[in-house]
């Protein structure tokens, strides 16, 4: 019985949550350059070209998830933390590849010239600025309301390794990990 995820899922996992950072950091970094500099400019290519690695990568790791079973937790957890574990895993896919998608389609209905790793992008010949605006909108409600989804993921594999002592955060780290679950929780 397979204890960890597997290789290519880890891989995933943890580059995703660097181009994650990366993308994240290139959007609040990209307000301290003025406006029309090539700073600017940078920011905004990292951005998108980031983001929509992240889309790329997403579809990738649902089909790998696809090819293999998801190791067990150990010792079992019970019935509502599995399926609140669930949902929360849904809805960051479901948000980062949403996320992508949205952004790709505010540009396009922008009207202006974008870049995608520096290729030019095509835009709506017949821009939609209310569409677009709306779009951004969404984009970034989803895109902070990610800042809280990915801290409460951190903070239940924090608890589950510290206070749990199961191997629910063990089973996504790379490298061979040592089990012992015959440790008391802590506090006892």
């Amino acid at each position: 019985m397979r204890t960890k995820y597997a290789s290519p899922q880890i891989f995933l996992h943890w580059l995703i949550f660097i181009l994650v950072v990366c993308t994240y950091a290139s959007m609040e970094l990209k307000g301290f350059v003025p406006k029309g500099t090539p700073g600017r400019e940078y920011f905004n290519l990292s951005h998108y070209s980031l983001g929509f690695s992240i889309l790329v990568l997403m579809v990738v790791r649902l089909l790998v998830k696809t090819m293999y079973v998801t190791p067990a937790i150990m010792p079992p957890e019970p019935n509502w933390q599995r399926l609140a574990a669930i949902g929360a895993h849904a809805l960051i896919y479901l948000m980062f590849i949403s996320l992508p998608v949205l952004g790709i389609l505010s540009m396009y209905y922008s009207g202006k010239e974008w870049l995608l790793f520096g290729v030019k992008m095509p835009q709506s010949v017949v821009p939609d600025v209310i569409l677009q605006k709306q779009l951004k909108g969404l984009h970034e409600l989803i895109a902070n309301t990610g800042y809280y989804l990915i801290g409460l993921h951190a903070a239940a594999a924090l608890f589950h390794h510290y206070v749990l002592r199961d191997n629910a955060l063990l089973r996504m780290m790379p490298g061979k990990t040592k089990q012992n679950f015959d440790r008391p929780p802590s506090g006892q």
